[in-house]
C-alpha cells in the first residue's frame, strides 16, 4: 500500500453488489497512478464491478469512496449517479455516437461533466492532439479502422478529466496486428493518467503488458492479488495457473517431499515447509522421453500417456495423464523423433529446482 491509498485519495471499495442472483463481495485500495488489472473467468464479477463503479449498479453493502468522496454508502443511502461521477468509461465496443464526428464525440464528454460548448471544444482539440487524432477529427465512426476507433473512445474518455478511468476489454475488439500496436500506445497513456485505474481483461498478456498490479476473481470473490510477476510466478488456483501456462498442483509437503492432492509426489528443494502448498512448474521445463531416463539429474520421473497434441506458435504442447497429469511443451522435432500421438507411452522427468513450492494461502 502506497500513501495514496485508502479514502483520502485513490479509490476504495468494501462492498457487496449483487446482480439478480449473483453477488461480488470485494474490499481493495486502488491508489492513484495505479493500473489494477481485474482477471477472472465469465461470471465472476468483473463487470458487475466496473457498473458499480461507474455508478450504473448500486452496491447493495458497504460503500465506494473516490479520493475521499463517497460515491455509494448502503447504509447512509449516499449514491452518485454515473452522470455525476468523475468517472471515464471506455467500454469494450467503444460505443462511439454514429451520428457525431471524432471531434463531436470527444466533446461529448466534457459538455457532460457540464463544460459549455467552446471549452469542451477545447478539450475535445487537445486530447485529440494527445492521441495523435488531429487529422481525423472531421471523419465520423463509421470511417475509422478498429484502432483509431479505439483511440477516439480513449480520447473521449480522458476529455472530461475523470478521476477515475475504468477500462473494460479496450483491445478485445482490434485484430491481433492492430492490438499489439495499440497495447503499446495505450500502456503510455495509462503512464500519464494520474488518477486510479481498473482495466477488466481476459487476455494474460494484456494484463501483464499493461497493469501494475493484479486482481483475480472467481464466484464473487478475490482469490488472488498481486504484482503481475508474482501472480505468473505462483498461481493461486487453477484457473489462475491455466491462465499464465503453468502446471498447478496441490499437496502437502513435509521438508523436501510433496504428497500431491491428486496421487504422485514430488521432491522439491527443502525450504522447511509443512502443511498445505501449491507447486507449480513451467511446460517447459517438463522433459518427455521414450523410455524411463537411466541417467538424469531430474529427482522427479513417472510414466505418462498422451492424450491430446495442441500445435502453438513455436512447440507442441502436450496432455499428459500421468500421477501427476502435466502439460509440456516440445519441439516438433521431438514429436517426430518419439512418434508422439495420443495413446503414446512416455516418460516425464522435473528437476526438483525447476519446481515452485509456496503455501496453499499465497495471494501474491
Amino acid at each position: 500500500m502506497t500513501d495514496g491509498e485508502g479514502e483520502g485519495g485513490g479509490l476504495a471499495v468494501d462492498a457487496t453488489i449483487r446482480r439478480g442472483g449473483f453477488a461480488l463481495t470485494i474490499a481493495l485500495k486502488v491508489p492513484p497512478g495505479q493500473v489494477l488489472g481485474l482477471l477472472g473467468p465469465n461470471g465472476a464479477g468483473k463487470t458487475t464491478l466496473l457498473r458499480a463503479l461507474a455508478g450504473l449498479t448500486p452496491v447493495a453493502e458497504g460503500r465506494i469512496t473516490l479520493g475521499g468522496q463517497v460515491l455509494d454508502d448502503a447504509t447512509a443511502g449516499t449514491f452518485v449517479d454515473a452522470t455525476r461521477r468523475p468517472t471515464g468509461y471506455l467500454f469494450q465496443d467503444y460505443r462511439l455516437f454514429p451520428h457525431l464526428s471524432v471531434a463531436e464525440n470527444v466533446a461529448f464528454s466534457p459538455r457532460a461533466r457540464g463544460l459549455g460548448k467552446a471549452a469542451a471544444r477545447s478539450a475535445a482539440r487537445h486530447w485529440l492532439g494527445r492521441l495523435g487524432l488531429t487529422g481525423l477529427a472531421g471523419r465520423k465512426p463509421a470511417e475509422l479502422s478498429g484502432g483509431q476507433a479505439q483511440r477516439v473512445a480513449l480520447a473521449r474518455a480522458l476529455a472530461g478529466e475523470p478521476t477515475l478511468l475504468l477500462l473494460d476489454e479496450p483491445l478485445a475488439a482490434l485484430d491481433a496486428r492492430t492490438r499489439l500496436d495499440v497495447q503499446s500506445e495505450l500502456r503510455q497513456h495509462l503512464a500519464d493518467f494520474s488518477g486510479p485505474c481498473v482495466l477488466v481483461t481476459h487476455d494474460p498478456l494484456e494484463a501483464l503488458v499493461l497493469a501494475d498490479r493484479l486482481v483475480v476473481l472467481e464466484d464473487g470473490r478475490i482469490v488472488q492479488d498481486g504484482t503481475p510477476a508474482q501472480v505468473a510466478r505462483q498461481p493461486a488456483t487453477e484457473y489462475v495457473a491455466k491462465l499464465v501456462g503453468l502446471n498447478l498442483y496441490p499437496g502437502r509437503a513435509d521438508g523436501d517431499a510433496v504428497a500431491l492432492s491428486a496421487g504422485g509426489s514430488f521432491v522439491v528443494p527443502d525450504h522447511g515447509q509443512h502443511g498445505e502448498v501449491l507447486v507449480a512448474v513451467r511446460p517447459s521445463a517438463v522433459v518427455v522421453s521414450g523410455e524411463a531416463p537411466h541417467a538424469t539429474s531430474a529427482r522427479n520421473v513417472w510414466p505418462a500417456v498422451v492424450t491430446g497434441l495442441t500445435m502453438l506458435a513455436d512447440r507442441v504442447r502436450l496432455d499428459l495423464d500421468g500421477k501427476p497429469s502435466a502439460l509440456a511443451d516440445v519441439t516438433a522435432a521431438a514429436v517426430t523423433e518419439l512418434s508422439l500421438a495420443p495413446g503414446s507411452q512416455v516418460w516425464l522427468s522435473v528437476k526438483a529446482t525447476d519446481l515452485e513450492v509456496y503455501n496453499r494461502d499465497h495471494s501474491g
